[in-house]
């Protein structure tokens, strides 16, 4: 091993590059995903997936309770199985913690992770506990697909209508009013709790499949492109588009945005809770637009066709009224691990 890469940090690759480097050990074919594809028998596959949290970075106690950060663990894992069109089986929970830690916060934290299981008609399978210096929670989810109703991120094409299941930034705006109260002061008390809601019991979208199958049953066959907006609107597409190898244009009007913001937030704030702000939990899919069409029309509560799938490999936030220049969208503007 040369010099230049045993003094490479890994702040210096970022997370992205981080996740190049350990891909390589894995099968190509396998990853890339929201979760890993394993087929175990004809006509059925087991759908994988891996998330961890970590105490002062995924969840704090100045803004959620033992029970939230159970529930958010729980959603975040689901989630992923939504976004590969997967219904969950089970869970297992890795958790390691100080010893100081009271008993109380595990079964709280456990409980959250139960009321959110129970909703989806899953359970806790199993896992392991161990002594951490830092509270850190990891969950692997399982989930079944039909092979041929996977929804994978490399499947969209130049055409496709860009959906999302519902608005953007609702999150993040709950996030904000945790952390800084004297904000409160421009919502009303019903906006508020939504918005707060919306970061402390995120909903993972697992009700969009049976829409989706409906709409499709009637089909030849087609091959839908997604993943959730876990990381933020804007990184969703990013990655489609990375992983499809096209580009996009976003309609900046377009993008459901909590109505709350109309008062609350300069356009310029809205947009980038939306884009950036991350932990809504939505889905981000690409499809026909004729099948888009009728698909938010069923879904409706903020579901809306954003944009379009484009060729090249530019993603564009486009303003129809020409109040905002065009905008390139990169990773880079969003949350990463490693670059703070």
């Amino acid at each position: 091993m040369n010099s230049e890469l045993s003094s490479l940090k890994v702040q210096d690759l970022g997370e992205q590059g981080l996740l190049e480097r350990v891909q390589r050990f894995c099968p190509a074919e396998i990853i890339g995903d929201d979760a890993a594809i394993l087929v175990t028998e004809p006509g059925q596959s087991l759908v994988v997936t891996t998330d961890m949290l970590v105490d002062g970075v995924h969840f704090s106690n100045l803004t959620t309770s033992p029970e939230d950060a159970g529930w958010r663990a729980a959603a975040a894992n689901l989630s992923d199985l939504a976004a590969m069109g997967a219904t969950p089986v089970g869970i297992t929970v890795g958790l390691g913690l100080p010893g100081k830690v009271s008993v109380s916060w595990v079964e709280r934290l456990y409980q959250g992770m139960t009321e959110c299981l129970q909703r989806y008609h899953t359970s806790i399978v199993g896992g392991d506990i161990v002594r951490s210096p830092t509270t850190t929670l990891a969950i692997t989810a399982f989930g079944q697909a039909s092979p041929n109703r996977i929804i994978r991120r490399s499947a969209a094409v130049v055409g496709d209508a860009i959906v999302v299941t519902g608005v953007h930034g609702a999150a993040h705006a709950g996030l904000q009013l945790l952390l800084h109260p004297e904000l409160r002061q421009n919502l009303n008390d019903i906006e508020q709790t939504a918005l707060t809601k919306a970061h402390q019991r995120p909903q993972p979208r697992l009700d969009v499949l049976p829409f989706l199958w409906e709409i499709l049953s009637s089909q030849s066959p087609i091959l839908i492109a997604g993943m959730d907006s876990s990381d933020g609107l804007a990184d969703a597409v990013l990655q489609i588009c990375r992983a499809s190898r096209v580009g996009a244009v976003l309609e900046h009007r377009q993008i459901s945005l909590p109505v709350a913001f109309n008062h609350w937030l300069t356009e310029e704030q809205a947009l980038k809770y939306a884009l950036y702000g991350g932990e809504d939990f939505e889905l981000v899919l690409c499809l026909p637009k004729e099948l888009a069409n009728t698909l938010v029309q069923q879904l409706g509560q903020g579901a809306a066709i954003v944009g379009t799938i484009t060729a090249g490999s530019k993603v564009l936030l486009h303003d129809k009224y020409q109040k905002f220049p065009d905008q390139v969208l990169s990773l880079s503007q969003g949350f990463q691990h490693f670059s703070q």
